[in-house]
């Protein structure tokens, strides 16, 4: 199989990794988008799960990670509902984690154990692991963090793939971990990363569908117009909600468009909503040390106490129109 990527190019894939790729849990994330609620109020907002779990995986390959973390890397999205973190909201869970409450289930229910095991692969060795490439707590670099942050901001055009491959050019891995080797790149990085999870994930379109669509797939749950198990399959589960007969949720439906007049207003405001505190910090190696780069750097330092107040603050916004 030879997998084409916007970002890494043309690789083959074979073995364990082709089978996992066409397999169901992994195809079914071309119907998840990354961004939620983002593609019903901007169609260019389009980037899927599938595109973020095949950059990981290559990402992964590309800095020496090994076959077992690049099939962890593959993986590490197919227990994502439809609408991705938007049922983060619906569900309440504030750390944004409902995929990974579910993750061993969602494995286990599905033919990714008997695809391993054809292939001589433990799967307790894969998922009960620590891959630090793959994962690393924030501020920290790691693929999955690095791999959204490039492919959103390069797809929606706030970046370029000659910046994208002078910054890889920069990484470094240290105990199978990702560090840069200056502070230019790092500034560079975290300057996209909040371009990415304050100017993207808080735009206020972006607010305004995520909060619409969780009221909206709140009722549909609680009248038992939809099921969870509903929202294990792809994002045509929005075909069900449009044929409902039920008026409160056609009326929120209508409200979803990308035509809606939004403005900042603390005082009389519709919407509040925070999303979880996304900070990054990334550590530049100086000699034989490893030095947080808000040490080294003001611009980084000021970036992340800017950051820092615009996700504790949240976004208010009045609908002027919708």
């Amino acid at each position: 199989m030879i997998v084409s990527d916007s970002i890494y190019g043309e690789h083959i894939v074979e073995g364990v990794l082709e089978g996992l790729i066409v397999s169901k849990p992994v195809q079914r994330l071309k119907g998840i988008h990354q961004g939620g609620a983002s593609y019903l109020v901007n169609e260019k907002w389009d980037v899927t799960r599938f595109d973020h779990s095949i950059g990981v995986m290559l990402l992964i390959k590309a800095l020496g990670g090994s076959l077992e973390e690049q099939i962890a890397g593959l993986l590490h999205d197919v227990s994502h509902t439809a609408f991705s973190h938007v049922i983060d909201f619906v569900l309440d869970c504030k750390d944004e984690d409902n995929h990974e409450k579910i993750y061993e289930q969602v494995i286990m229910e599905s033919e990714i154990p008997f695809i391993l095991k054809e292939y001589g692969y433990d799967r307790k060795v894969i998922f009960q692991s620590k891959w630090e490439l793959l994962e690393q707590p924030a501020p920290e670099l790691c693929a999955d963090r690095v791999d959204y942050t490039l492919r959103d901001m390069y797809q929606y055009g706030h970046i370029t793939i000659e910046a994208i491959k002078e910054f890889l050019e920069h990484v470094i891995i240290i105990n199978g971990r990702m560090y840069l080797d200056n502070i230019e790149s790092a500034e560079w990085f975290v300057k996209t990363y909040y371009s990415e999870v304050i100017d993207f994930f808080m735009n206020p379109l972006n607010i305004y569908g995520y909060d619409i669509l969780a009221k909206t797939l709140k009722v549909a749950l609680a009248k038992k117009l939809i099921s969870l198990d509903d929202l294990l399959g792809t994002e045509e589960v929005m075909c069900l909600l449009s044929f409902t007969e039920d008026h409160e949720v056609q009326n929120l439906l209508k409200r979803i468009h990308g035509n809606v007049k939004l403005k900042e207003d603390q005082v009389e405001y519709d919407i509040h909503r925070k999303n979880k505190m996304r900070l990054i910090d990334p550590s530049v190696i100086q000699g034989t040390q490893l030095v947080i780069a808000s040490s080294l750097s003001e611009k980084v330092k000021k970036m992340g106490i800017e950051a820092y107040k615009k996700a504790s603050k949240g976004m208010y916004l009045k609908v002027i129109s919708d």
